[in-house]
């Protein structure tokens, strides 16, 4: 039973017992008032798709929505005073659209119903928050979706309805459909602002001198930084999500993007300890800065943490600029690798590119050179066993091809596995996002092949940390793809009844071990 102003949250892979975060502060480092206002965000949030119901929204109402969504994020907002003004922009939205807005939802309702309603619920909200974060990346680049937008009104109308499984199940599979709708939306944005990302192999080395270094997702962030330090002789390194920026053709051309720092997010604190430069976070996944390096963070968008310098809408980036010239960067180029020792990782195998080579793959496949595909990607994180991804894929035979996506890919993206027709064995297709990239070259084999993508030679292993990786699972089931690995544990707001139904009907498997995987999926 959840109790009134008691911290509640079991949204990431990392939640507390593997059952929910409670007390004091939850294992991201949110305190229990930060997670207290999420949800007041959240039923606030729940009021205004209410009251969306009876007025019509307008495109001001849809980019709050989002906005609020996007905030609730894990390792996206850690400010209370943050959370607080957004909440009281939707209320003001609300009561802009309606004299008589709808009253806030009590999210203790939720978290205190049958624990298979709370699952639904759950995956719902869950999989429209990180839906929320592509579609409002794709409306800063000006593209949106009515069939995008009108769903947040419906999924979030839905949390707040007392409904049963029956009802809930199909808000489920449409939140997955949806977000395949919103992905290609944001890959189209990314693609015709960009142009359609190329192979680029990216240094692990950070020259001499000032430098920045830009994390989190926002293409746009990284491009208005990359003018505005043009001719400054400030370097700019990518970390995290934003290895793939460096395959775009727009942003390759500045020369000063010059490689890439760091691995995953959950490392930051130690690789970020001492480092003579700035950071900027777009987007989650912000860890709380520690003292030794807090003064030269920076955030934008929804990301915030008290005590950090946030650069608001006018996008001047000058703080972070003075900063970086401030600490003047390191004295002599420092040649850092990858976790298992490669100085350089190679990215940019979207669908664009994979499919510009497809009858070289389909030739190889029916030659028998290549004899499997493997999808390993998704979110990485702390938690002990996540070891497995690196070793299921140096475990993968030579006539295999791995697929990557998403921050997990740093546990094995600097292996050099070798190459296949021409093609490397291991490429990346960009950020967790891209995930369309990866459905949009599964369906072109199936169709090429003349069957459907579940009887391809192709096996899906993914990582989950937060909530787009939910969205993400959710769009492959609504697509009906089977047998998928989840690991490394399965989320704990996914009751016992859902699981059954969702192994049942999907044949969804928890991760093992490399070995037993590998047996089981080649035979």
């Amino acid at each position: 039973m959840i109790m009134e102003n008691q911290m509640f949250c079991f949204q990431c892979e990392q939640t507390a017992r593997g059952t929910g975060c409670t007390g004091c502060a939850g294992v991201c480092g949110k305190s229990a008032a930060e997670a207290g206002l999420q949800d007041a965000l959240t039923g606030a949030l729940v009021g205004l798709a209410r009251t969306c119901q009876t007025a019509a929204p307008t495109a001001k109402t849809y980019r709050a929505i989002l906005e609020g969504l996007f905030t609730t994020i894990t390792n996206v907002n850690f400010n209370t005073t943050t959370t607080q003004a957004m909440i009281d922009k939707i209320h003001a939205e609300a009561a802009a659209l309606s004299s008589t807005p709808a009253a806030d939802y009590d999210m203790n309702q939720m978290w205190n119903a049958d624990e298979d309603i709370r699952s639904l619920k759950s995956l719902i909200l869950f999989g429209m928050r990180g839906m929320a974060a592509y579609a409002y990346h794709a409306l800063m680049l000006g593209k949106s979706s009515e069939e995008v937008d009108s769903f947040f009104v419906k999924g979030l109308s839905a949390i707040g309805e007392d409904w049963g499984m029956d009802e809930l199940l199909p808000i489920v599979m449409e939140t997955g459909k949806v977000n395949l709708t919103c992905m290609a939306l944001l890959d189209e944005a990314n693609t015709t602002t960009y142009g359609t990302p190329v192979p680029t192999t990216v240094p692990l080395t950070v020259e001499k001198g000032p430098f920045i270094v830009v994390t989190g997702h926002d293409l746009k962030d990284l491009e208005l930084l990359l003018k505005q330090t043009e001719g400054k002789g400030i370097n700019i390194y990518t970390h995290g999500e934003m290895l793939p920026a460096h395959a775009y053709p727009e942003l390759k051309k500045y020369k000063h993007l010059k490689g890439n720092f760091g691995t995953a997010w959950q490392n930051q604190q130690k690789e970020f300890d001492g480092v003579p430069g700035a950071f900027l976070f777009t987007t989650n996944c912000l860890m709380p800065p520690r003292k030794s390096y807090i003064d030269r963070v920076f955030t934008t968008e929804v990301v915030s943490f008290d005590g950090v310098t946030h650069i608001g809408e006018d996008k001047d980036f000058t703080p972070v600029i003075e900063k970086a010239l401030a600490l003047g960067g390191y004295s002599e180029d420092q040649h850092f690798t990858g976790i298992n020792g490669g100085s350089t990782v190679t990215t940019g195998f979207g669908h664009g590119t994979v499919l510009s080579v497809a009858d070289k793959v389909i030739d190889a496949v029916k030659a028998g050179a290549i004899k499997h595909f493997f999808l390993v990607g998704g979110c990485d994180g702390a938690r002990p066993g996540r070891n497995y991804y690196t070793e299921f894929v140096k475990q993968t035979p030579a006539d295999t091809v791995v697929l990557t996506l998403a921050c997990g890919k740093y546990r094995f993206n600097d292996l050099d596995l070798g190459t296949i027709g021409g093609l490397p064995r291991i490429m990346d297709m960009g950020q967790c996002n891209d995930a369309y990239s990866a459905i949009q070259v599964a369906v072109a084999l199936a169709k090429a092949f003349d069957c459907g993508v579940n009887d391809l030679p192709l096996s899906m292993v993914l990582s989950w940390y937060e909530q787009k990786a939910v969205c993400i699972l959710l769009t492959l089931l609504s697509l009906g793809i089977k047998n998928i690995y989840l690991g490394p544990t399965l989320p704990a707001f996914v009751s016992k009844n859902v699981l059954n139904y969702l192994v049942e009907n999907f044949q969804i498997s928890p991760t093992s071990t490399p070995e037993e995987d590998l047996k089981k999926i080649l035979g």
